[in-house]
C-alpha cells in the first residue's frame, strides 16, 4: 500500500508545473500563403483580337479565383482565431 501511495505521489508531482502553459494559435500553412499565379502578358507589336480576348478572359478568371480563395481563407482564419482567443 505504501509503495502504491509513493508511486501515485510521484506521478502527480511529476505532472505539475510551475510555469504557466499558454497555447498559441497555429501559424498558417505554407500552401495557403502562396501567391497567386501571375497574370499572362501579351508579347509582340501586333496582337490579334482573339489572342487579346483569350488573355483577358484568362487573367480575369485567374484574378477572381485567387481573390475568392484568399478572401474565404482570411475570413475563416480570423473567425477561428477569434474563437480561439475567446476560449481563454
Amino acid at each position: 500500500m505504501r509503495l502504491f501511495l509513493a508511486i501515485i505521489t510521484l506521478l502527480i508531482t511529476g505532472c505539475s508545473t510551475t510555469v504557466p502553459v499558454t497555447a498559441k494559435f497555429p501559424a498558417a500553412p505554407k500552401i495557403l500563403m502562396e501567391k497567386c499565379t501571375p497574370l499572362k502578358k501579351l508579347e509582340g507589336d501586333q496582337v490579334s483580337l482573339v489572342d487579346l480576348h483569350t488573355t483577358v478572359v484568362h487573367n480575369y478568371t485567374s484574378y477572381y479565383e485567387c481573390s475568392v480563395k484568399v478572401e474565404a481563407w482570411q475570413e475563416w482564419y480570423t473567425s477561428q482565431k477569434k474563437i480561439f482567443e475567446e476560449v481563454k
